[in-house]
This record gives C-alpha cells, sequence and structure tokens, in this order.
C-alpha cells in the first residue's frame, strides 16, 4: 500500500484526467485520474499550472468521493 509521499513519486505525465463534478456543473473545474493502483490524482481545470493532489483509494473514500461515479475503476 502506498503512502502519501510515495504517490508524490507516480509519473501522472499520461494520467487521463475525467471530470468529476459532484452535480451540474457547465465548467468541469474538478477532475480525477487513476494514476496507479490504490492511487488517484484530482486536479483543479481553473488551476491548469497547479499541480493536482494525490490520494489513496481509502483517502478518497474518507472524502465520499468514489471513483466509479465518474467511470473509473476502482
Amino acid at each position: 500500500m502506498l503512502d502519501g509521499s510515495d504517490l508524490y513519486t507516480l509519473d501522472i505525465n499520461s494520467a487521463s484526467f475525467v471530470k468529476a463534478c459532484g452535480g451540474p456543473c457547465s465548467e468541469g473545474c474538478v477532475t480525477l485520474a487513476r494514476i496507479g493502483e490504490d492511487a488517484w490524482a484530482l486536479g483543479d481545470s481553473k488551476q491548469p499550472g497547479a499541480e493536482p493532489l494525490r490520494f489513496t483509494t481509502a483517502e478518497l473514500d474518507a472524502a465520499g468521493i468514489d471513483p466509479a461515479r465518474f467511470g473509473l475503476n476502482v
């Protein structure tokens, strides 16, 4: 299992981000991508220069974020 510091060693250059909004959204500002086994990147399309934050599946679960809701496999 990865810990928080290991997540930032993963290469996300080829990650495929999807819109991960919680409701009706025309801007799609929150993006989510699987970046490894039990590893996810959460970005903000309104801040394209900002590095995406990285989380484990357990951390997303604790925050109430289900990647499957946005078409991503857990």
